[in-house]
């Protein structure tokens, strides 16, 4: 479905984790970030796209390589490619393109399209690199934490900002990488949205945020998360879980992920 509309901005959101896919058609430019999830919503995301008039050269982005964001990968054949350096060397190549074919063959999906890992035209090595697409400027910071190649993606002059999956309202912090790397991250998002610069935000799952109070409430949220679970796991006290559910709905597909925190923080940390 679509989530979010303006004039210049298409938000398309999955049936599955909230995913969102984003279509940006301002200022002579056209990017695509993230299209996904099933068959049918890559296949409308397309038919979208075809049908739009006076069309410019693609450029599709991937925010990070988890699975479920390049799984729609080979249905924009002519499009343009960006993701970062580390998104190229991935050693898990391989283990993301598994797991597309997994998920469709345990729901009797068929693709019409070909599934395999993205190759990249235009790769981002460092923070505020730039690429220009009709009189649109992209934007790149490396976001890492989450997986380790992860980026932002900032379109000015509108101000829009793809996050990847940081500053959800749907989720805690997923870090599948580095805790000291996902703070770091959020540093970044942060100095951008005081900037001023950011005025639309969109998670890799979840609501678009066009408020900057909103955006701030979020990356609170994210910080409240990691400080609690930082000091509960130093200080060797429970977690408070009561709250995290109240704050967020979906404990049956999520009580893996704070498990898989906690794992990870003792591990990096030594504990």
């Amino acid at each position: 479905m679509i989530q979010f509309k303006t004039r210049t901005l298409t938000i398309f959101e999955s049936a599955l984790f909230r995913t969102t896919s984003g279509l940006y058609t301002g200022n002579g430019a056209l990017v695509l970030v993230d299209p996904t999830w099933l068959p049918d919503e890559v296949a409308a995301i397309r038919h979208y796209l075809d049908d739009l008039t006076g069309k410019q050269g693609l450029h599709l982005i991937f925010t990070h390589s988890d699975y479920d964001h390049i799984i729609g990968d080979g249905a924009f054949p002519e499009a343009k490619t960006v993701a970062s350096r580390a998104f190229t060397e991935s050693a898990d190549k391989a283990e993301q393109v598994r797991l597309i074919r997994e998920f469709d063959e345990k729901y009797y999906l068929d693709r019409h399209y070909p599934v395999g890992y993205p190759e990249i035209d235009f790769v981002i090595d460092e923070d505020e690199q730039f690429l220009a697409a009709g009189e649109a400027r992209l934007s790149f910071w490396l976001a890492p934490g989450h997986n380790p190649d992860g980026i932002l993606t900032l379109i000015e002059p509108d101000g829009i900002l793809f996050a990847g999956d940081y500053l959800s309202d749907a989720e805690f912090p997923f870090v599948y990488h580095s805790f000291r790397a996902y703070r770091e991250t959020l540093v970044k998002i942060d100095i951008l949205v005081r900037s001023g610069r950011v005025r639309v935000l969109i998670p890799g799952h979840g609501s678009v945020c066009t408020a900057t109070e909103e955006m701030q409430k979020r990356l609170s949220a994210a910080h409240a998360y990691l400080d609690t679970l930082e000091d509960c796991l130093l200080n060797n006290k429970p977690f408070p879980e009561q709250q995290l559910w109240s704050d967020y709905k979906y404990k049956a597909g999520q009580q893996e992920y704070h498990e898989k925190n906690i794992e990870l923080f003792r591990r990096e940390f030594g504990l």
